[in-house]
């Protein structure tokens, strides 16, 4: 995962899976300097957190409604953070709401409606959870889509570069102003949680161009889910840079060994390296002035 400051600081993190060159660490569950390693629960990778976490704290999750983002809910509910759940199936949403207060009856949980891949819904989103007066400590960007066929959101970009990327930056630019007052309010390290892949490292430098992945040519699906999670680190760095002044998801939310830190990567709960290209900083900046200039239009 990625980490980056502001206010007090304001950390910006990005999650990933297992390069070859770590597989056998990964099966083995080897722990890492952090003593936590692929192996490790969420559960157990946040109980030092739970007794030191300034109360209460609000984290907004997306794509919390399966997977990595409703075992991370749980587990910061668990914890005693206020979630609010943003979510395309307001059903589905109320069902792990459910899940978590039958664990954890004192649980706040707010869902409220988005769809990532459209800047207007999430514009909507963003203004309600503004109007709710309520603070902003956390911010973690794990919605993910996978696209087989080529599909176009209803801002007519690329389907899966829409809802991976640029909705997750949107989001957390119209945010950003909340969490800055937030830290600045209580004095509590703010972070940004941005979840990606090891799936990264398979895309090459020529087959990263802005242009090609808003409406690409020729359509393989895999190959753009690899494209929206570079772009997610290289966003989270260019993020850091610019700020300075499940497990491994909560550990980064959560731990007090990640205050103060800021550009990192961490996979199994333990600071890591990413691809030579997601660690490219002058490709970090061009992403992300083509990617405000495309929001801002």
């Amino acid at each position: 995962m990625y980490v980056a400051h502001l206010g007090p600081s304001l950390a910006s993190n990005v999650l990933r899976l297992h390069p070859m060159k770590e597989t056998l660490r990964y099966l083995a569950g080897v722990a890492g300097p952090s003593g936590f390693g692929s192996n490790s629960t969420a559960e157990q990778v946040t109980e030092d957190a739970s007794c030191l976490l300034p109360s209460p704290l609000t984290a907004i999750i997306t794509g919390a409604t399966s997977g990595i983002g409703a075992e991370t809910a749980r587990v910061l509910a668990k914890r005693g953070v206020m979630l609010v759940i943003p979510a395309r199936d307001l059903e589905r949403a109320a069902e792990v709401k459910e899940g978590i207060l039958e664990e954890t009856p004192q649980a706040t949980i707010i869902l409220l409606e988005i769809d990532l891949s459209s800047f207007a819904s999430i514009k909507r989103f963003c203004s309600k959870f503004v109007s709710l007066g309520l603070p902003l400590n956390i911010l973690i960007n794990n919605a993910g889509k996978f696209s087989q066929k080529l599909e176009f959101s209803e801002d007519k970009i690329e389907m899966t570069f829409a809802t991976n990327y640029l909705g997750h930056c949107l989001l957390t630019e119209l945010l950003l102003e909340k969490m800055v007052e937030t830290a600045a309010e209580t004095g509590i390290e703010g972070r940004i949680v941005n979840v990606s892949s090891a799936i990264h490292s398979w895309v090459k430098r020529d087959g990263f161009q802005f242009s090609h992945m808003l409406n690409p040519e020729k359509y393989n699906g895999t190959c753009a889910y690899a494209q929206s999670k570079l772009a997610n680190i290289l966003h989270a760095k260019e993020m850091a840079r610019q700020l300075k002044g499940a497990s491994t998801t909560c550990y980064v939310a959560l731990s007090p060994r990640t205050n103060g830190m800021s550009g990192k990567y961490f996979a199994d709960c333990n600071e890591s390296n990413c691809s030579g290209l997601a660690n490219d900083e002058l490709e970090a900046q061009k992403l992300w002035k083509q990617t405000r200039a495309l929001i801002h239009r």
